[in-house]
């Protein structure tokens, strides 16, 4: 049993008034939804409630108005993608609160779908007002959270409407703490982390939790220059944060004194240029010309990563292994990625992923269905592998 309600302990919900917290935050160019990837994650949830007859009342944010009404970040520029990949009718309220939103929920039927406006156009949402809170909990019997991807804000459709109605977690709030359970919370060993991307200073608590909790840390990508330079590596030209070097020490002081393997690359793809196709050669990571910059790790770290990979029962991953926008230096991430997809897919591995990049450079590969899970949340993702209580998730399992 999870440490949580969820929507297994709804019943005769019919008629009963539902405010459900989802994440609506999608890309939108020239007035249309470019990415309805965020609406079809919560469409589950709307649609379990809906058929059980309840008044489903969606609230969400869009943008950063900044606690005040912006035109073009309402939430009815994209009403109508959310009745396509709901395939049912979803009214809009022009309020969040009010008489707006107080005589649309009225006017609402059993199974009816309600959109309300932005949260984010009232400065009580972000502050987590008590008085706001009181105003949008007048128009629910039940709150429902399925926006982990905002739970690390104590705002007040996040955490605030907890401490009023009964709260559950959604379909997709129950499915990523699940799979977040499993990937660091009491997960099959052994454990392996790769962690990528460009800097180490944007990564500093998440290396420190994760040396503490993983059996193995692979490091590539940007940062992993910065740790091969602080154990006395010349990195050449790559990107470097030379000034971390000590923290890079520490990280790896915490690692031994914790058990956990630092992996770094053995060997390195360079080139004099950062462009597709430039001309580059695999060089050992001891043998980093001047004039040189590593882009991607080299074979033998790919096959030392597989390994790694081979060994483990639960993969969590956070960044790519090197520049993977520009071929040819996607190949590693590439290879290891789908060296991954293979394990999962033959019930040997748990895998677990999250981070823009990471979440683009899955799809890359083409193994993005293929992973145990893969995390859309961004910051809240990132903040939950750094060790931190995510608000909105705290407040579910007081009320367990």
């Amino acid at each position: 049993m999870p440490a949580f309600k969820t929507l297994d302990h709804l019943t005769d919900i019919a008629g009963k008034r539902v405010l459900v917290r989802v994440d609506l935050n999608v890309p939108v160019a020239d007035g249309k939804v470019t990415d309805k990837t965020r609406i079809e994650r919560v469409a589950p949830t709307i649609l379990e409630l809906s058929k059980k007859g309840a008044k489903v009342i969606l609230l969400a944010h869009f943008g950063r108005p900044k606690g005040a009404p912006v035109a073009d970040m309402s939430l009815s520029l994209i009403t109508s993608s959310v009745e396509e990949v709901l395939g049912h009718t979803v009214h809009f309220a022009s309020e969040a609160i009010g008489t707006p939103a107080a005589d649309a929920v009225a006017a609402m039927k059993n199974g009816d779908i309600l959109l309300l406006e932005n949260t984010r156009f009232h400065k009580g949402e972000e502050t987590n007002d008590a008085a706001f809170v009181t105003e949008l909990a007048k128009n629910g019997d039940i709150y429902v959270n399925d926006a982990f991807s905002a739970a690390h804000r104590a705002h007040a459709s996040t955490e605030g409407l907890a401490r009023h109605l009964p709260a559950y977690a959604g379909r997709t709030m129950q499915a990523e703490l699940e799979a977040l359970e499993k990937g660091l919370g009491a997960p099959a060993r052994p454990v392996v982390a790769i962690v990528g991307g460009a800097k180490v200073s944007s990564k500093i608590d998440l290396l420190m939790n994760l040396v503490k909790k993983v059996d193995a840390l692979v490091i590539g990508g940007g940062m992993a220059n910065t740790f091969l330079a602080a154990r006395g590596t010349n990195v050449g030209k790559s990107l470097c944060e030379h000034d971390l070097a000590e923290t890079a020490k520490q990280i790896m002081i915490e690692a031994a004194t914790a058990g956990c393997a630092i992996v770094l690359p053995e060997d390195g793809v360079i080139a004099r240029e950062f462009k597709a196709n430039a001309e580059n050669e695999v060089v050992d990571i001891n043998a980093i010309p001047e004039d040189a910059m590593v882009l991607d790790v080299g074979p033998k770290s790919v096959e030392a990563i597989k390994g790694w990979i081979s060994r483990a029962e639960t993969l969590v991953w956070n960044g790519p292994l090197g520049a993977f926008e520009i071929a040819p230096f996607d190949k590693a991430t590439v290879a290891a990625a789908q060296h991954a997809a293979e394990c999962t897919k033959s019930g040997k591995l748990v895998s677990v992923a999250g981070g823009g990049d990471t979440v683009a450079a899955l799809n890359h590969a083409g193994v993005a269905d293929d992973f145990t899970y893969i995390s859309t949340a961004g910051g809240a993702f990132l903040e939950w592998m750094e060790g931190k209580v995510l608000p909105g998730v705290a407040i579910l399992h007081e009320h367990k």
